[in-house]
């Protein structure tokens, strides 16, 4: 069997679909909330802009992006790290509002992982051909605690690997309002977001927007 072979299951009905073991995508499973979501957003960017950061290597990313929450991840040429205040201002991240809190953790429970309490939260900000290459997300040292991912705004490709970067993602579109949900034996897949295409959302204009909520492990 092929190694990914392992990881694809069927969905198990309409609303909820199981594309890998330790995956789940719950369509649909914040719309109604997407206005109060994008105002708790905007709050945020109100007090730490969104910004386009520079890798390691030296390249400037194409996606925009801001945090929320206790801890906030950060990029630039000394390394990718977590820190408590925000690069650009000085001042601790703000605060996760309670309805960014509450969906994550009613859609963690929702896709298996029960009892999520995350303490960071990655704002992405996609303009028109803007992507994320295929990556893992390892830098919050704890591996026990799921990722749940909240689309809002422009419809996106999600690229879903396995936990080797050289097999090929499967693609999967992803709609304003639905949530992905990967831990377990999924936690450390690679995963990516293809160019996002031209379009027009009511709710955001021109931009998909992406929360990623995680548990950061607390040093010390």
């Amino acid at each position: 069997m092929h190694s990914s072979d392992k990881l694809w299951s069927e969905p198990i009905d309409p609303t909820k679909e199981h594309p890998a073991e330790g995956v789940a995508l719950l369509r649909a499973f914040c719309r109604e909330q997407a206005a109060t979501l994008y105002e708790a957003i905007r709050n945020v960017e109100a007090h730490s802009p969104f910004r386009q950061m520079v890798v390691p290597g030296g390249h400037t990313m194409s996606v925009a992006m801001t945090n929320t929450g206790t801890f906030g991840w950060t990029t630039d040429r000394t390394g990718y790290r977590y820190t408590t205040d925000d690069p650009e201002t000085g001042s601790p991240w703000p605060i996760m509002a309670a309805p960014l809190l509450s969906l994550a953790r009613s859609a963690a429970a929702e896709g298996g992982f029960a009892d999520f309490l995350p303490n960071s939260c990655l704002i992405n900000r996609y303009s028109v051909g803007a992507r994320l290459s295929l990556h893992q997300d390892k830098n919050e040292q704890d591996y026990t605690h799921p990722i749940v991912s909240v689309s809002l705004g422009l419809p996106a490709t999600f690229l879903l690997g396995t936990l080797r970067r050289t097999e090929t993602p499967r693609r999967i579109r992803i709609e304003h309002g639905d949530v992905l949900v990967w831990g377990g034996p999924a936690r450390l897949i690679f995963h990516g977001v293809a160019p996002i295409a031209a379009g027009h959302h009511p709710l955001t204009g021109a931009f998909r927007i992406n929360l990623t909520f995680r548990r950061v492990a607390v040093s010390g």
